[in-house]
């Protein structure tokens, strides 16, 4: 059963980064974006915990949920330096280390193992989506903004190992995401008020030319993807391997792919065509382990 929520959380995550590539072409306060991404987030974790009479048990429910609020904020503000400074192909291969440290941490935590069925079965979804987002156009002199990359994948692996010790702690879900979406969209919320007032001594011609209503409104429709996803990934992790759930959702970057060939009409290339049959390879082996 965990494949499929993990397989769930991947499609909701590639919904969340078709949208982010969308928005990502439009003049817009990406601070003011992302508030409205995770204030819905909160509003929904909120009506959740309400209607389903859930609650916070002990401090570390809340202290796992704060963390892990912190952890999105940097994780997407790193992630986000790192492609104003350097290479997309270099971010976005060093960015997606997140299943590799997510697994080795897990066992150094909680000595979790994999079968050996299991370990073929991580490293081609691994290898299926390293051969995506690889390209050759990367030297060893062309590093620059390595450093954000790198800390985009830990702190992305961090929320991972953050998910699954909310399911140890038997935390209920929407109390844990009311506590990162509330946490979350107070740190965003004050990084969009300190870039305005940067802003307002700007010109004309660099300011967003979406109204903050509409960048806002944005982002609460994107939200829902986020939600639906967190929702679907520790789930996942309340009965799933740490490391094969966050190697499976991290195969949202198919979806992002097939938009692109759909809607955007690219076309793919050979080094993609491979990537993906052998990501799906991967996922099957998986499912064949589990029998």
């Amino acid at each position: 059963m965990w494949i499929f929520y993990a397989l769930l959380a991947t499609f909701f995550f590639g919904a969340r980064g078709v949208l982010y590539q969308w928005t990502s072409q439009k003049r817009l306060d990406r601070n003011l974006l992302l508030f409205g991404v995770f204030f819905v987030g909160f509003i929904i974790s909120i009506c959740g915990v309400l209607l389903l009479e859930q609650q916070w048990y002990q401090w570390a429910d809340v202290a796992v949920g704060v963390a892990l609020g912190f952890g999105s904020f940097a994780a997407n503000a790193f992630l986000h330096k790192g492609f104003s400074v350097g290479k997309a192909s270099l971010i976005s291969i060093l960015s997606g280390l997140t299943p590799l440290f997510v697994l080795l941490f897990a066992y150094l935590l909680w000595q979790e193992t994999l079968t050996t069925f299991q370990l073929v079965g991580f490293f081609i979804i691994f290898g299926g989506l390293y051969i995506i987002r690889y390209s050759n156009d990367i030297s060893i002199s062309n590093l620059q903004g390595a450093q954000w990359g790198l800390l985009a994948a830990l702190f992305f692996s961090f929320n991972d190992l953050l998910g699954k010790q909310s399911t140890l702690l038997e935390a209920d879900t929407f109390a844990t995401l009311t506590s990162m979406f509330g946490f979350g969209s107070f740190l965003f919320a004050m990084s969009w008020l300190a870039n305005r007032k940067k802003m307002l001594i700007h010109q004309n011609d660099i300011r967003p030319s979406w109204s903050g209503i509409r960048t806002f409104s944005c982002g609460l429709l994107i939200g829902l993807t986020n939600v639906a996803g967190m929702v679907a990934i520790i789930s996942a992790f309340a009965t799933g391997n740490t490391g094969l759930v966050s190697a499976i959702s991290g195969m949202n970057i198919l979806i992002i792919l097939l938009y692109s060939r759909v809607i955007l009409k690219d076309s793919f290339t050979k080094q993609e065509v491979l990537g993906l049959t052998t990501a799906f390879l991967g996922v099957i082996v998986l499912r064949l382990s589990a029998v």
